[in-house]
């Protein structure tokens, strides 16, 4: 169980990588967005270099930077409460934490299965985004699969604690 653990630690420390670079994209897409009114706006529209499809990308870059990240900080940033679990024994608390990150493990699997669905129903209507007309089904399949880790994830690291009482991190 470490072992598949661990080889799924990295792949999630993976994701968080790539969510990283949707952070910064999502950065660099606001402030070329705002550089370009800036210009269009001081020189009365003489020089137009707007895009179309900044919002989207802003939009759909946030989704991914937060699925990303999830996987693989689920299990390190949990806040506990010491007034209400300080008289209780380590492998309570573990136990408790662990249960917590299985109610994660259901709403990552509740999410993956809903994105799953709207993969289909998004190919069968031909939905695409409304500026830069991407087709859905590619964003809810990305979505779908983010959010199966965090199920996964988040279930590994649950039964971590509740059959050792403690996690590596």
């Amino acid at each position: 169980m470490n072992a598949i653990t661990r080889v799924f630690g990295k792949f999630t420390l993976l994701m968080h990588w790539i969510g990283g670079v949707f952070l910064i994209s999502m950065m660099v897409s606001t402030l070329a967005d705002v550089i370009s009114r800036g210009l269009f706006t001081i020189t009365d529209g003489a020089i137009d270099f707007t895009f179309i499809g900044g919002v989207e990308l802003v939009k759909y870059g946030l989704l991914f930077t937060v699925l990303f990240v999830l996987p693989h900080s689920v299990s390190r940033s949990q806040v506990i409460v010491d007034l209400f679990t300080d008289h209780l024994s380590d492998r309570k608390k573990a136990f408790l934490e662990g249960f917590y990150l299985l109610c994660f493990a259901f709403l990552g699997g509740a999410m993956a299965y809903s994105f799953y669905h709207l993969v289909d129903e998004a190919a069968m209507s031909y939905e695409t985004t409304q500026d830069l007309l991407i087709p859905m089904t590619y964003f809810y399949g990305i979505a779908s699969f983010a959010t199966a880790m965090l199920c996964i994830s988040a279930t590994l690291h649950a039964l971590e604690l509740i059959i050792d009482g403690k996690a590596d991190a």
